[in-house]
């Protein structure tokens, strides 16, 4: 890790889930103070508890479209490096948001209304503030997928023709920023991802794959995952990430394999994470980087 990143204080951007939790601890344990942009819409409550705990964690509360709350905040705690971490759910960004008028003159501004287009907006604003967006790896790169089989189970021969095929439409998904994850069965593609995210997108597989005729049906019913970062991913934000829920949510839909890049893929409850899958039978494969 760069000794620039350690310091001075860090600002993070939060949204949902466990993202923000994890680079908060990793970020403290290495003595790094952190200033929370915490998103009214998405960020988890628990984060005030953490502050009430720990003098070196401060919290602001702003909404989606504050921008320039959020510039305001980070240059008043004296921030000049900030990461993103956690999920913000794509209808949020392009349905829910009520943009100030920073904001606003930058979303009139984008070519296209895809989430690199506005985050890279977004960070190329707060550059001219002064304020550096980093990797959103940043102190996490221990949990980065290494290259292998990561569960007790390869995937088999019918699993590794789904992630073939599947490697080759994710691939393309991937290029337009539409989204990162497909499902396939029997090298057929059953579901891809777009505003909804990963896990409704596995759920509505597994729902396609219940809804048909035993007797009608050619395809063998086990559904792959596949999950990939876009081929120029810009590690400052929309990282891959598989936890605890998106295993929960294969379980559900009758998933038996899980494919994923490796050293662009964040592992979250790795222990568990492996031991879950074992014990329902998935494979989860961490393929070659892709040039």
């Amino acid at each position: 890790m760069s000794s620039n990143v350690r310091c001075g204080k860090l600002g993070l951007i939060a949204g949902n889930g466990r993202f923000p939790f994890l680079l908060l601890d990793a970020a403290r344990a290495e003595g790094v103070e952190v200033v929370v942009a915490a998103i009214k819409e998405e960020t988890d409550l628990e984060i005030e508890q953490r502050a009430a705990l720990d003098p070196g964690i401060q919290v602001h509360w702003l909404s989606l479209g504050e921008l320039t709350k959020l510039i305001d905040t980070f240059h008043r705690t004296g921030v000049s490096r900030a990461v993103m971490a956690g999920q913000v759910k794509h209808k949020q960004i392009f349905s829910s948001i009520r943009p100030d008028w920073r904001l606003a003159k930058l979303l009139l501004n984008l070519r296209t209304r895809n989430t690199d287009m506005l985050l890279g907006a977004v960070a190329k604003v707060l550059g001219d503030e002064g304020i550096e967006l980093i990797s959103s790896t940043a102190f996490l790169e221990p949990l980065l997928a290494k290259v292998g089989v990561i569960t007790s189970r390869a995937p088999d021969e019918q699993e590794q023709k789904n992630i073939e095929y599947g490697l080759s439409v994710a691939t393309g998904l991937a290029g337009f920023d539409i989204g990162q994850t497909v499902a396939i069965a029997a090298q057929a593609c059953v579901a891809v991802e777009a505003m909804e995210g990963t896990d409704a997108t596995i759920e509505r597989a597994g729902m396609l794959m219940g809804s048909l005729d035993d007797k009608a049906s050619t395809l063998e019913r086990r559904l792959t995952v596949v999950k990939l970062p876009k081929p120029r991913q810009d590690m400052r934000f929309d990282v891959p990430v598989i936890g605890l829920r998106t295993l929960e949510t294969m379980i559900r839909a009758g998933a038996s394999c899980l494919a994923i890049e490796a050293e662009r893929t964040l592992l979250f409850d790795g222990e568990t994470l492996r031991r879950q899958a074992d014990e329902a039978g998935i494979a989860i494969v961490a393929m070659p980087r892709r040039m």
